[in-house]
């Protein structure tokens, strides 16, 4: 691979440049060996994502900052953290535990509700796991894909501890998965102690970029770069590759009881209502990428575009109305923060707003 496609919503806002280096070559600090700086600017720094847990807030962005706000987002501390990779997402399972994910291949965990966070694993080990379980596949089943799979995971090693994870998703405290640049996708069954590499149990031959993985109606679904939808198939344990009529790229996916909506590029959105084997676009008059999506308590689905506007769905997904935020800002990631209240993400940082129906 030459080149590293759009692999973060930051990209799109950083009016070009994809995975800049962290530092120079004579100046090289490696960002996985230097805990994060405390700033009392990370407030208003660049922010990709924020979830909830509990009655808290977390969100987190670059350079290693995660700020948490116990107080529905009036007040925010920024959290200590061991790496200063930049953070592309955040989940939470309950009040206390949690895990957020980044470039170089981090994945950190929480067990205090995001006051402090452990690293679980980085590029270095995803790079070491990846590659010796395409060299057991190969062993084990010498066909043109398991090579093919293994001379991309040797490539990936040759190429360092640079490629991002961004998303995360956990089903408990205990099962879970984060996906990434590349197809890298990894599962874990104990909290993220150990790390299976699942890049051979996806139908994704191209390597296409993994944005988002989320349940909807009792589906494990990812979105992707190229048009790329993927549903996992429990009784093979592998993701299936679902036609979709698009074949730019998908950033996210959200839903609600019964249906299920991908988005992405240029506003585009569709919709299934039969666990995605036909689509149907929608029109949610959004002008610009679609990059965010909350299901509020409401059962409410909204979706945010990269210029900042949002839209709201009552009827699952079928119609939009946009939504009325009396601090609109460019956004990467939005979540509920209280009754008509959002809390929102993106390069000025993090904001918390009231919104109504227009």
């Amino acid at each position: 691979m030459t080149s590293l496609r759009i692999v973060a919503v930051s990209s799109l806002i950083a009016a070009g440049a994809l995975l800049a280096p962290h530092a120079s070559a004579a100046a090289f600090v490696d960002v996985l060996d230097t805990p994060a700086q405390m700033s009392p600017l990370a407030q208003r720094g660049l922010l990709q994502g924020v979830a909830r847990a509990g009655e808290r807030l977390v969100a987190v962005g670059q350079r290693g900052h995660i700020l948490v706000s116990g107080d529905g987002g009036t007040t925010w501390k920024q959290s200590p953290v061991p790496v200063s990779s930049d953070l592309t997402a955040v989940y939470f399972v309950d009040a206390r535990r949690g895990w957020a994910v980044g470039h170089d291949g981090v994945v950190l965990r929480s067990d205090d509700g995001g006051d402090s966070w452990q690293l679980q694993l980085d590029g270095r080990k995803a790079n070491e796991l990846l590659l010796a379980a395409m060299t057991r596949k190969v062993e084990a089943e010498p066909s043109d894909d398991a090579k093919k799979q293994l001379a991309e995971a040797k490539r990936y090693a040759e190429q360092g501890a640079d490629k991002p994870f961004l998303d995360v998703w956990f089903a408990d405290a205990n099962e879970g998965y984060v996906v990434g640049a590349y197809n890298l996708i990894f599962r874990t069954s104990d909290g993220g102690k150990s790390w299976n590499s699942w890049f051979d149990r996806t139908d994704n031959p191209k390597y296409f970029n993994l944005y988002a993985i989320r349940p909807v109606a009792g589906q494990l679904y990812i979105a992707g770069e190229s048009g790329l939808v993927l549903k996992l198939d429990t009784d093979a344990q592998r993701f299936k590759a679902l036609p979709t009529p698009y074949t730019g790229s998908y950033f996210g996916v959200v839903g609600t009881k019964t249906s299920v909506l991908v988005f992405g590029l240029r506003g585009t959105v569709y919709r299934s209502d039969d666990a995605g084997k036909t689509w149907v676009k929608v029109d949610a008059g959004l002008p610009a990428s679609v990059v965010a999506a909350e299901r509020l308590s409401s059962d409410t689905v909204l979706l945010a575009d990269i210029g900042g506007h949002v839209v709201g769905s009552e009827d699952g997904g079928r119609t939009f109305k946009p939504l009325a935020l009396k601090q609109p800002m460019p956004i990467t990631g939005l979540a509920e923060a209280g009754a008509q209240r959002l809390a929102l993400v993106g390069p000025r940082g993090v904001a918390i707003t009231q919104f109504a129906d227009r």
